[in-house]
This record gives structure tokens, C-alpha cells and sequence, in this order.
């Protein structure tokens, strides 16, 4: 049986459109990208999801924790699942945050410093880096990511490039799917259907 380790942010967690700040909409487990994904794949396959709302590449979130930094539990939770026959990451959301201010490149080589550790821990056979949907300045997240949609201009680019270098395969999540109008950056139940199956067809691929 081979494994597949997910790790992302709340768009792997799945985290629903948000009305308003502070609410916690939840799609259910096989709703989700990854649920549907192992759904679409079937037997011979152990899906395991490691999504938390809010995870930076690398970054320390000075207002909703350090440990929101994707980097500082990467080890733990590769060594947890180990052995990892692919290991997706899909992050970069919440780097283009306003408090953060990176730029497209910034935000690519904070996943490439992820695929570097992984492979120094010689527990993960492949990789796959899918960049995310872009963001879109609206609802009660529009202050949040101000000037996120010019910032991340170019990023699945910068991605794709940084993942071949570092020998992991790409898949650019916004060619499939668009984020909610309704907070402009989580994926409705349909986006999640979508993404998933698209998904599972790369790793087919993968796998040959």
C-alpha cells in the first residue's frame, strides 16, 4: 500500500467559505481535496491529511502563532508517517497575507526549503508541490489579504520552477478551480470535487 502524506494549510483541513472572521465552517472528510482524491484512486492507497487553518511556509504568524509556521512541525510530522511513498504539499496562502508582505518568490522558495528538509530525512520516495488557487481580496478577509492578489501575481511560476529543481513534480491548483466569492480564499464543496479528481489524476501519473 503506498502512502500519501497531505500537507497543507486550511483548504486541506477543509475549512469552508467564511461568512464572517471567526466562524469555522468545516467541509466533511470526503467533501474535502484529499477525501476525494483517495476516494477517485481507491484501494492500495493511505491518505493521510495534515491540514491546519492558517500554516505558513516557513514563516512565524506574529498574530495567530509560531506554531502556525509550517517548518517548525514539518520533521515530526514526516517522521510520524513514515514511509512516505509522496508527500504533497500544498501551501502558500497565508504567506501572501498582508502582515507578511513576500513577494511570489519569497513564497515559492518557502516551499522549496520544505522539499529540501524532506529530503534530508531520506523518508519520503516523492513529491508533489501543488501551488494554490489564487486569493481574492473579498469579505471579511479582504483586510487580511490586502494587495494579495497583485502580490502573488506569478507565483505558479516561481512554484513549478522551485519544485523541478528540487525534483518534485507541480500542479497549479488555480488552472482547475477558483477560490469562493464569498471570502475569496477557502474552496467550496464543488472546488474541492474538482481539485481533488485533478489531483488524482497527477499522482496516477506519478506512479505511472
Amino acid at each position: 500500500m503506498k502512502r500519501i502524506l497531505c500537507y497543507g494549510d486550511s483548504n486541506t483541513f477543509g475549512t469552508g467559505p467564511m461568512p464572517r472572521l471567526g466562524s469555522d465552517p468545516i467541509h466533511p472528510r470526503h467533501v474535502r481535496w484529499a477525501g476525494v482524491m483517495g476516494a477517485e484512486l481507491g484501494d492500495g492507497f493511505d491518505i493521510v491529511v495534515e491540514g491546519l487553518p492558517g500554516r505558513t511556509t516557513v514563516f512565524d504568524d506574529p498574530v495567530e502563532g509560531e506554531y502556525r509556521n509550517g517548518l517548525r512541525s514539518f520533521r515530526a510530522i514526516l517522521e510520524s508517517h513514515r514511509p512516505i511513498d509522496l508527500l504533497i504539499i500544498m501551501l502558500g496562502t497565508n504567506d501572501v497575507k498582508q502582515r507578511f508582505n513576500l513577494g511570489p518568490q519569497d513564497v515559492a522558495l518557502g516551499v522549496a526549503r520544505l522539499l529540501q528538509e524532506a529530503k534530508k530525512l531520506e523518508i519520503v520516495d516523492r513529491s508533489l508541490v501543488i501551488c494554490p488557487t489564487p486569493v481574492k481580496e473579498r469579505g471579511d478577509l479582504a483586510e487580511i489579504f490586502r494587495g494579495a492578489e497583485a502580490r502573488a501575481v506569478g507565483l505558479p511560476g516561481h512554484m513549478e520552477r522551485f519544485a523541478r529543481e528540487n525534483g518534485a513534480s507541480f500542479l497549479d491548483a488555480g488552472a482547475h478551480i477558483e477560490v469562493d466569492e464569498m471570502d475569496g480564499v477557502h474552496l467550496s464543496a464543488e472546488a474541492h470535487g474538482v481539485l481533488g479528481r485533478a489531483v488524482a489524476d497527477k499522482v496516477r501519473t506519478i506512479f505511472g
